[in-house]
């Protein structure tokens, strides 16, 4: 974030904090409103925050952000400069405590609304990727790395992210 964010300049005395995030992967609607729900994944972490200061801890952050969804890509980008990395913030978080939960289960009536002439169904919700838009300022002969071909056209974002997570860290 910005280094001009108050909340974030509010971390430097190492306050506890919860970091909470989830992904809806389903709509259901059940035969009764009681059982209608949602299929998701999600995870809360406990623990304590810390902005972090050291320009060359920075400067790492900065290549673990970029490299986690495009690996190697630093190596081929021009150096953030000094000003670009003071007026970034990072926060990291020592994980304390956390726990996640799953609902998979799809529609999960009650077993004698089974019979009821009620339509029920899941509709799965998915991010998909959709052409990639060159910038239109591109060098002649600057081509798309092959880097790049996990982001394709109609790919699912979470098996491109998923694919470039285990280029960056093979023993995942």
């Amino acid at each position: 974030g910005s280094s001009a964010s108050r909340m974030l300049r509010n971390q430097t005395r190492g306050e506890r904090v919860c970091l909470t995030v989830a992904h809806l992967d389903s709509l259901v609607l059940a035969r009764c409103g009681f059982n209608h729900s949602a299929d998701y994944r999600a995870v809360m972490a406990f623990g304590t925050a810390y902005l972090v200061t050291d320009p060359e801890e920075k400067e790492r952050a900065v290549t673990a952000m970029v490299d986690r969804f495009f690996p190697d890509r630093t190596a081929s980008l021009r150096q953030s400069s000094a000003q670009e990395i003071k007026a970034t913030s990072f926060i990291a978080m020592e994980i304390e405590e956390a726990s996640a939960k799953v609902r998979a289960k799809g529609v999960a009536d009650d077993e004698e609304d089974y019979e009821l002439p009620i339509y029920a169904e899941r509709i799965p919700v998915r991010t998909v990727l959709a052409a990639p838009e060159p910038c239109p300022r591109l060098l002649d002969g600057v081509t798309r790395p092959a880097t790049l071909n996990g982001y394709s056209e109609g790919r699912l974002l979470e098996d491109a992210l998923r694919d470039a997570y285990f280029v960056e860290y093979p023993n995942g």
